[in-house]
């Protein structure tokens, strides 16, 4: 789950541009879409009509560009919007407030942050999947004489900086 957030951070980085090129009149309703528009944006259908004037801004633009994505884009495009559209508006709303920390980070934070995603996507797909299931909180003590098994954290500086950071293992 922390993946696919930190998934959809980083999309919402690079998405941001088209909201400051878009013209600020009201969006069309799910209805006033082209075909092309709602077959590019499908996985939106449901929540279009309640979407915020500015995300629907924004969604637009992702399908004007959509066309001259290259297929392996596309198809990036879409499970990111199925993704998004997964997520609870809790969820959502934690998901934005992590891009704003990591916009706010010095461009050093951001590029060590960048290599550590690099870093973890270079592992095999059950070493993340393990990584993605551990608890973001420490567990509680475990009984006198059991040592527990911990996971392997992905490559990470501190927790202070970055707002996506793994917890640290608890202190045992």
């Amino acid at each position: 789950m922390a993946k696919a957030l930190f998934a959809v951070a980083l999309w919402l980085c690079t998405s941001l541009s088209v909201l400051a090129a878009t013209p600020q009149k009201k969006p069309p309703t799910w209805g006033e879409l082209t075909q092309e528009q709602q077959q590019i944006l499908a996985p939106l259908a449901v929540d279009w009509d309640n979407l915020e004037p500015a995300r629907k801004r924004k969604w637009l633009g992702i399908a004007k560009r959509y066309p001259k994505m290259k297929p392996d884009e596309q198809a990036r495009a879409q499970r990111r919007m199925q993704a998004w559209v997964k997520l609870t508006p809790k969820e959502r709303q934690a998901a934005r407030e992590r891009y704003k920390k990591m916009e706010k980070l010095p461009p050093d934070k951001k590029q060590g942050l960048k290599q550590q995603w690099e870093e973890y996507n270079r592992l095999p797909e059950q070493e993340r999947r393990k990584l993605g299931s551990t608890p973001r909180k420490p567990a509680a003590p475990a009984p006198p004489g059991k040592s527990p098994a911990e996971p392997t954290p992905p490559p990470a500086a501190s927790p202070e900086a970055s707002p996506v950071a793994p917890a640290p293992p608890a202190k045992q």
